[in-house]
């Protein structure tokens, strides 16, 4: 069994370790392959990711030379196994990747999970969200994004990432955590200073760390910044925050204790 990497750069784990991908291109098969999730490409899409506007003239066959290598080397490291991992389709190539072995579509499977449990058992969705946001080892593919296919699956993936940031720390507060993912949330609305959300749970994980000031100051410098950088006000949920810490609402404060003021209006 092989495990496939790619939240951080590109790796191949074997029982043995780790597998080098050597060359950009075949990296880049890899890749495409990969968040692919088991769907035929076409060999004209594959060739596209790999050498962009400079198609080489016979680029059947340097694609085709590029799969052999793939499939030699996919072999060596599965010498028991006893069919290839690629294979060709009418559609195109495809990778075949079992359930465990690509670290993304685990992640997103745990994401997909936490979103339909909602906010029952907010123990298990913070410890299964926490272990799920370790597999991160940096950004999709080591920032070796290849061509548009792997470009905007890295975006997909890191917008799961977004999601999964938001429900743990729903469920942290939920949990009465406040103080605990305080620093962790300032960071992400430092990263991600136009995404609401986060800006709504540090607010609340201050005003419940005994922080009134500073949550509205929050709300205060995410309001100019939205209308400086996008001309927009914030939306309605944000205001509901701000308006719930101005009101002492207390449903904010409490352990275990969802806060009405995170809930969608």
């Amino acid at each position: 069994m092989l495990r496939f990497s790619v939240l951080g750069a590109l790796e191949i784990r074997t029982a043995a370790g780790e597998a080098d991908v050597c060359g950009d291109l075949q990296r880049t098969l890899v890749q495409t392959l990969l968040v692919s999730e088991g769907r035929p490409v076409s060999g004209e899409s594959l060739a596209e990711e790999m050498w962009g506007e400079t198609l080489p003239d016979h680029r059947a066959n340097a694609l085709q030379a590029h799969i052999s290598r793939l499939r030699r080397r996919l072999r060596a490291l599965e010498p028991d196994r006893p069919t290839s991992r690629v294979t060709i389709h009418p559609a195109g190539y495809r990778l075949s990747v079992g359930e465990g072995e690509l670290d993304a579509a685990e992640f997103v499977r745990v994401v997909r999970q936490a979103e339909s449990a909602g906010p029952k058992d907010p123990e298990r969705t913070a410890r299964m969200l926490g272990e799920a946001l370790a597999l991160w080892r940096g950004p999709v593919f080591g920032g070796f994004p290849g061509g548009t296919m792997c470009q905007l699956a890295g975006a997909r993936y890191e917008e799961y990432r977004m999601r999964a940031m938001e429900l743990r720390f729903d469920a942290e507060l939920r949990l009465g955590r406040h103080a605990s993912v305080l620093a962790e949330l300032a960071e992400a609305h430092t990263n991600h200073s136009l995404r609401e959300r986060f800006c709504e749970q540090l607010m609340v994980a201050l005003y419940c760390s005994g922080r009134q000031a500073d949550a509205l100051d929050v709300f205060r410098r995410m309001r100019r910044r939205l209308d400086e950088e996008l001309g927009i006000q914030p939306s309605p949920a944000l205001r509901k925050v701000e308006l719930a810490i101005l009101s002492h609402d207390p449903a904010l404060t409490g352990d275990r204790l969802a806060p009405t003021a995170l809930q969608p209006v």
